[in-house]
């Protein structure tokens, strides 16, 4: 009787139910490692894109106290002396203006790009993995 097969504790394959449980086990832990790596990493890009986006934000609210400062300064000038140094004036406003806009809207696209703050390349896998976990249960 040594060809007696228990069928509660052997798989066709010969292998034991335990034997397979244990490297299911190893290879579900393995999985969610290295999804947790994934997810850490996109995290920290995304981060990185926000610390840039908020960068380039705090450097459009720098230009634009600079602005506002030559704008006073262009008033003392426009008040105390005639057109030219006024007119001069207005033009440094005008262009500090001009590129406190173009570091705000760079600032608000890179944020934009790294909204939401959640592992959405991690998430994707890990769906993807449940799915076929659940697809090969079935089986």
């Amino acid at each position: 009787m040594s060809d007696f097969v228990d069928h509660r504790t052997a798989r066709p394959d010969g292998r034991p139910v335990n034997e397979l449980v244990t490297q299911a086990s190893e290879q579900l832990s393995s999985l969610v490692r290295d999804e947790m790596r994934l997810a850490q990493t996109e995290l920290a890009r995304k981060g990185k894109r926000f610390g840039v986006g908020g960068g380039l934000l705090g450097g459009a609210g720098t230009v634009a106290f600079l602005a506002a400062q030559a704008l006073v300064a262009t008033a003392i000038i426009a008040l105390g002396l005639v057109l030219p140094l006024w007119a001069a004036g207005l033009v440094v406003v005008g262009v500090l203006l001009v590129l406190a806009a173009v570091l705000g809207l760079l600032g608000r696209q890179r944020i934009r790009r790294a909204t939401p703050p959640v592992p959405e390349e991690a998430v994707r896998s890990v769906r993807k993995d449940i799915e076929t976990i659940k697809e090969r249960a079935r089986r």
